[in-house]
């Protein structure tokens, strides 16, 4: 959930428990503010709107966890909506281009694949098993809330460097989706991996460990 989304939230929130006569206290809304990070407002709406209309659940006022359970199924079917989105790209701008997809979730779960080069050049017989490895990665992402990912999935290019040396501009992404959500996640990614490996070098093992030796 947006940041700007909040405020409806807490809006959306209040105005269910008043449909149910029930005060909403400063903790309540903050719980309910933390669950549902992982889903967007429209996503919370419906659930209030499946919960309200349930014949036998209906006439309680909802829990958290009875919204969670609705939106369960929320994650696995964004996770194969991201998959389809990542299919076509794949046809579509290829491992020579870079990309930014519309959600930060794709670029965390590609990068977890070996990146977008990796995932473009893949075999086709190893499709249901990079489909699979990626919608978990994807719920577990989305699940999170916020995580690092890459602003960019690299295509398989020169260096920015070579670009700047020889005075040429640097390729422009191809945005996927909707294409503001991809301004925004391109605005707020980092420019290195998510997991930076760096090396010791020389050094005594026991000392690095924080053990005598």
């Amino acid at each position: 959930m947006q940041p700007s989304e909040q405020t409806g939230l807490i809006k959306l929130v209040t105005d269910v428990h008043a449909y149910y006569r029930q005060p909403v206290s400063e903790f309540v809304l903050q719980v309910w503010s933390q669950a549902c990070q992982p889903f967007t407002l429209e996503e919370v709406s419906k659930a209030m709107t499946a919960h309200v209309t349930d014949a036998e659940r209906g006439v309680f006022a909802p829990k958290v966890a009875d919204v969670v359970r609705v939106l369960a199924g929320t994650t696995t079917d964004r996770a194969a909506l991201a998959w389809g989105k990542v299919l076509g790209a794949m046809s579509a701008v290829g491992a020579y281009s870079d990309v930014v997809f519309d959600d930060p979730a794709i670029h965390a779960a590609i990068e977890d694949l070996g990146g977008w080069v990796k995932v473009c050049r893949g075999e086709t017989d190893e499709l249901s098993y990079l489909q699979h490895r990626f919608c978990q990665s994807h719920k577990a992402y989305t699940g999170r809330g916020t995580f690092d990912y890459q602003r960019r999935l690299v295509g398989d290019r020169s260096p920015d460097q070579d670009y700047v040396r020889k005075g040429l501009p640097v390729p422009s992404p191809a945005l996927v989706g909707d294409q503001t959500a991809a301004r925004l996640v391109y605005e707020q990614g980092s420019k290195a991996a998510k997991t930076t490996i760096t090396f010791a070098g020389k050094v005594d093992v026991h000392q690095l460990l924080g053990m005598s030796a």
